[in-house]
């Protein structure tokens, strides 16, 4: 396997991949603000439910700019901070370990996969390219 990337710019498929995974993350990233939040006002906690609201919101409005951050080539970086902070985040709320699991797959994933397809579109038309000059000619 590959090193994987922690800055850079990415091909169109890798960036894309990884833009889809962060929106999605973020979408999940606010209902855990949410059930935070009810959960420690279901213990009694209501101040504590307020400041997980906003850490979690904060969370999740990180990841939205990050995934559409990604084009750039601290997009990536930015991605990785996200999944550090989600993994964070696990101390808060137990449950959030599950998500930061889940996410971090998904990010590795999409990352080695998106990187091998970018590398294969550049090959067949390299290929493609080439036979249309041999036509030409």
């Amino acid at each position: 396997m590959r090193r994987l990337h922690l800055y850079g710019t990415q091909g169109r498929l890798t960036f894309r991949l990884l833009a889809v995974a962060l929106l999605g993350q973020a979408v999940l990233l606010s209902f855990f603000a949410l059930v935070a939040r009810g959960l420690a006002i279901a213990d009694g906690r209501a101040s504590d439910g307020d400041r997980l609201l906003w850490v979690g919101l904060g969370l999740a409005g990180f990841s939205l700019l990050a995934s559409g951050l990604m084009r750039r080539p601290f997009g990536v970086t930015l991605g990785w901070l996200v999944q550090a902070l989600t993994w964070a985040s696990g101390v808060l709320v137990t449950a959030m370990l599950g998500v930061a699991v889940v996410f971090t797959a998904l990010w590795v994933l999409l990352l080695v996969q998106g990187v091998r397809a970018d590398a294969l579109v550049a090959r067949r038309e390299a290929e493609a390219a080439s036979g249309a000059g041999a036509v030409a000619d």
